[in-house]
């Protein structure tokens, strides 16, 4: 049991003793200062008006029922108006190494998800281009939020919506056609809105070879557009696909917007809002009330021409996703969509979801740097950094690490030439060379022909220096890690922690003398450092990055 359940039922069980009840307003937390003990919590405080005694006079009657109660427990001191100040023992902490060996590549995974059905879709970019660092910090923010999910114990599904209808591909089908026009020698007016890249040229020159002159000399304009269309497409498409392969991301479904359409799926999602009073028709539109849900106004679904809303899409494919049986849904948005999410969670109301099964994540664009020199992206104008191009300039495992390293919410600054560094300021290097360091003095140590045998609490008793145990407390956060990534939807809580292990590694490696020591401490300290390298394994590979046993 951890530390934190450990203390959590200890007080349970101490306060019942007592006749009372733990307060809803209890915290159990690590200090701020690590000399104050390795837990702190507030029960005295927030239970002396329920028990009637003064706060500190009850903090001692708990450190003594406490210490009564557990020989995991070294001390208990009482701080300030009535804190208590917890500090366990060090096989307490030696046991943690133990169950972490014990446990291998399982350590860290945990249950609290119990088995709810999550899907998570991701990246999603229109197929009108190639994917650029923008998109590419949403598919690593999906991807690694569905491995965390997964080691929580939900059961998780990753999915890509396809934008393969409406005006977008209009447009694209129409920017390959101007191009092509331009090959067969047409003089047109250039259209006053279209995708400039190379790479339209490139499709346009592509379509050409493959259907000859003959094809676009006599097809009408219409059919032309939508050949255009298609091929383009298919080719964004595919290249898309081989970018997020490339990127080390998944995408169990790729979902296309338009079989919604041939399906019904959008007739039918209005009609269960209709039937629930939550849809109406009005001046030849169909409208959503969704004033219902404090929106400023109605939003039309279905325009009086007959045309669909985006809205409208997004609505049949949230319904067609809890049709799924999906218990949760978690988007991954641009922070450009954030005026969306009110109005999309007042949707999924509609279809009588609750509001807390659509869950959003924001994630803000990235600013490229080049030397500290920015670089202008635009989809639209053909003046980006591809994803392609950055995975191919500074590896998968930098370009992931970095986008990770940050609350997705927040801006990130991404300089290509800090990120290619190889030094301990570049933090992917400094987190997989603690990874590859400890691997280097285990590969020494076999040399040496040392065995540090199996993890016993007698093998792990010489652990009892205070660098020894700081890196064990390390090591027993990380199921805890785990778990507050996945309930906050928050996978930087891991890149955050492997930054602390690592950094807490690298001292010890500095500070404490491994090899060479006594037998017994050497055997030890080996077995420790086997424990933080698992968990620095299994922490980068949350994160669907590597961890290189030398570098």
């Amino acid at each position: 049991m951890r530390a934190h359940d450990t203390l959590h039922s200890l007080l349970l069980a101490c306060v019942t003793d007592m006749g009372l009840a733990l307060p809803d307003k209890l915290t159990i937390e690590p200090p701020k200062d690590e000399r104050h003990g390795d837990l702190a919590t507030n029960v005295a405080m927030v239970l002396a008006k329920q028990a009637g005694r003064p706060p500190r006079e009850l903090a001692q009657a708990l450190a003594d029922a406490i210490a009564a109660r557990s020989t995991d427990i070294a001390r208990v001191d009482i701080a300030g108006p009535g804190f208590l100040n917890v500090t366990f023992t060090p096989a307490f902490w030696q046991a943690t190494v133990a169950q972490a060996l014990a446990a291998e590549a399982a350590y860290g995974r945990t249950d609290t998800g119990q088995g709810r059905r999550v899907q998570v879709e991701y990246v999603s970019a229109n197929p009108t281009g190639p994917l650029h660092i923008g998109h590419g910090r949403g598919a690593a923010v999906g991807d690694s939020l569905a491995r965390v999910l997964r080691a929580a114990g939900y059961d998780t599904q990753t999915e890509y919506y396809i934008n393969d209808a409406g005006r977008q591909m209009l447009i694209l089908g129409q920017s390959v056609w101007y191009r092509m026009q331009a090959l067969l020698g047409r003089e047109v007016p250039e259209p006053g809105d279209y995708y400039r890249g190379d790479y339209i040229i490139d499709i346009a020159r592509e379509l050409l070879e493959e259907k000859g002159r003959p094809f676009f000399e006599a097809a009408s304009e219409d059919q032309a557009v939508d050949a255009c269309r298609e091929k383009a497409m298919a080719d964004i498409l595919a290249g898309i696909r081989k970018d997020l392969e490339d990127f080390g991301v998944e995408h169990q479904v790729w979902f296309s917007e338009r079989s919604l359409l041939e399906r019904g799926a959008v007739d039918r999602a209005f009609e269960r809002m209709r039937a629930r009073g939550l849809a109406y028709d009005q001046d030849g539109a169909f409208w959503f009330r969704s004033t219902q849900y404090a929106d400023d106004k109605d939003r039309v679904l279905r325009k009086s021409d007959g045309l669909l809303t985006y809205f409208a899409s997004d609505i049949a494919y949230h319904d067609d996703k809890y049709e799924r049986g999906f218990d949760m849904v978690v988007d991954i948005w641009g922070a450009d969509h954030h005026g969306y999410v009110p109005r999309m969670k007042a949707a999924v109301q509609a279809l009588g979801r609750g509001a807390d099964d659509l869950q959003v994540i924001l994630v803000q664009l990235v600013n490229l740097l080049r030397g500290g020199e920015q670089v202008a992206m635009s989809t639209r104008a053909g003046e980006f950094e591809t994803l392609a191009d950055v995975v191919r300039e500074v590896g998968a495992d930098a370009a992931r690490f970095m986008f990770l390293s940050r609350k997705s919410d927040s801006p990130l600054d991404f300089d290509l030439e800090l990120v290619k560094q190889q030094s301990m300021d570049n933090p992917v290097y400094y987190v997989q060379y603690a990874h590859a360091r400890i691997h280097s003095i285990l590969r020494k140590a076999a040399e040496r022909g040392v065995d540090a045998g199996e993890p016993s609490a007698a093998a792990l008793a010489p652990l009892a220096a205070a660098e020894d145990l700081r890196l064990a407390k390390l090591v027993e956060q990380f199921p805890d890690t785990v778990a507050a990534a996945a309930a906050n939807l928050a996978p930087h809580h891991v890149s955050h922690y492997l930054m602390t292990l690592a950094g807490a590694l690298h001292s010890y490696y500095h500070s404490t003398r491994i090899l060479g020591e006594a037998p017994e401490v050497e055997r030890a300290r080996l077995l420790l450092l086997g424990a933080v390298a698992q968990v620095l394994s299994g922490g980068l590979g949350l994160l669907g990055v590597s961890a290189p046993r030398s570098m």
